[in-house]
């Protein structure tokens, strides 16, 4: 389109007719011709460079969203003699965007929780287990009773 252009321009149109007919504003093939005139055939390219570049590179990106499959360092797990162990007591039991971020940063890969936060969104990668507070594998685990406000019905009421 962009050569379309000044070919048009060489063959006598003026700027709104061939705006007109490429279906374009006036204004980009002002802006073309110009750059045509400034810097030739080169000028028609599309200029590199354009764009915040990205701090990490795609295979940093695969190894944060790998983190978060593995196990956290400080997960307590059952040792087979029945005990339960950790790999490192001091590290997080669950993975948050801070421990993430940390643990990235800790293999080298240097990242902050906004942009982790970024990075796991974009992909659809939960960092969060869902947790559940009605069940326990805790023997003396007593499951909460009825609401505590009588007006709260457990079903709804039907009035007639």
């Amino acid at each position: 389109m962009r050569a379309r252009m000044i070919e048009l321009s060489w063959s006598g149109p003026r700027v709104p007719a061939i705006a007109e007919e490429l279906g374009c504003s006036q204004k980009t093939v002002r802006c073309w011709l110009h750059r045509f005139n400034r810097s030739g055939v080169q000028g028609l390219d599309d200029l590199g460079g354009q764009g915040r570049k990205r701090q990490i590179t795609e295979e940093e990106r695969s190894r944060i969203i790998a983190l978060v499959k593995t196990v956290p360092p400080g997960r307590l797990r059952w040792e087979p003699v029945g005990e339960l162990w950790a790999f490192d007591e001091s590290g997080p039991a669950e993975w948050t965007l801070d421990s993430l971020a940390a643990a990235a940063r800790a293999e080298g890969i240097e990242v902050g929780r906004s942009q982790v936060r970024r990075i796991l969104l974009a992909e659809g990668v939960r960092w969060r287990r869902t947790r559940s507070w009605t069940r326990s594998k805790d023997p003396d685990f007593v499951p909460k009773g009825r609401g505590s406000s009588a007006s709260t019905h457990s079903h709804p009421t039907v009035r007639r």
